[in-house]
């Protein structure tokens, strides 16, 4: 589906890739309904806009309050008149602890913007999309989803929820005007970190993993939501171990446990 002259909402819109979505799709002629729980980072997403700013709508909100995101629906088609496309891209991580030290309610808030928050929205949004002669879901999962890293098997877990949960609602939906892409971004500079308030180990005296800018990530993102492509992967580091882990599930995983495993002494 095309995205100019479409009314898209985005979840995340106050930083990183959300914030880089909003300016890239104003960019290319859209309208944008920004979702974001920060006030200062969804006024921060308007400044940049600068003169596209006319386009954009701005909605505080906390996508796990399952009322306020079944509002936010009617909200957006009374500013915009319409809404052809969601991108579901709020998400964060866990402290990076072992399953074992990691206090249950700390796994439940992941869970619960992670998955029930994507949940809660498309439940909201999807009625009304298929109202329309054309539509898009987009849901962001992670490298993460397919791939177990030690220390964030919660957050793991919630992806690869998100990632089922987008290839099933892509097979519902045929047959229908909603296409659905599935989007598994690798390592980025988005500042997850600080906006999931915990803190992540440096690794000391190994190679950085490179990191994929987030207006690099959205660009190759909406191409592919152009090319109503089923599943994108995000950064040389998700195309690599996606090939990897295709080809040996333990290998990969042994592979990363190796690299990552000096961070939970």
């Amino acid at each position: 589906m095309q995205t100019a002259g479409k009314t898209w909402v985005v979840t995340g819109a106050g930083s990183g890739l959300g914030q880089a979505l909003v300016l890239e799709l104003l960019r290319r002629g859209s309208r944008v309904a920004a979702v974001d729980r920060s006030r200062e980072g969804l006024e921060e997403t308007q400044t940049k806009a600068g003169g596209s700013a006319a386009g954009l709508s701005l909605h505080l909100l906390d996508i796990t309050q399952r009322a306020r995101v079944e509002a936010l629906a009617e909200e957006v088609e009374q500013v915009h008149g319409q809404v052809d496309g969601l991108i579901n891209n709020a998400g964060i991580i866990q402290a990076f602890k072992r399953l074992q030290d990691l206090d249950l309610e700390a796994g439940e808030r992941v869970m619960g913007v992670n998955f029930y928050g994507t949940l809660y929205m498309i439940k909201a949004f999807l009625p009304r999309l298929l109202q329309r002669s054309e539509a898009h879901i987009v849901n962001v999962s992670s490298m993460g989803g397919f791939l177990p890293v030690p220390g964030q098997t919660i957050y793991g877990a919630s992806k690869a929820a998100v990632k089922l949960l987008t290839e099933g609602l892509w097979a519902e939906l045929q047959g229908t005007p909603v296409r659905v892409t599935l989007v598994l971004p690798g390592a980025m500079r988005t500042g997850i970190a600080q906006h999931s308030g915990v803190e992540t180990p440096r690794s000391e005296g190994q190679a950085q993993v490179p990191l994929l800018e987030p207006e690099e990530a959205a660009r190759t993102l909406l191409e592919a939501v152009e090319k109503n492509a089923f599943r994108v992967l995000l950064g040389k580091d998700a195309r690599t171990m996606d090939l990897l882990y295709r080809l040996s599930p333990l290998y990969a995983t042994r592979l990363i446990q190796r690299r990552m495993a000096h961070l939970l002494r």
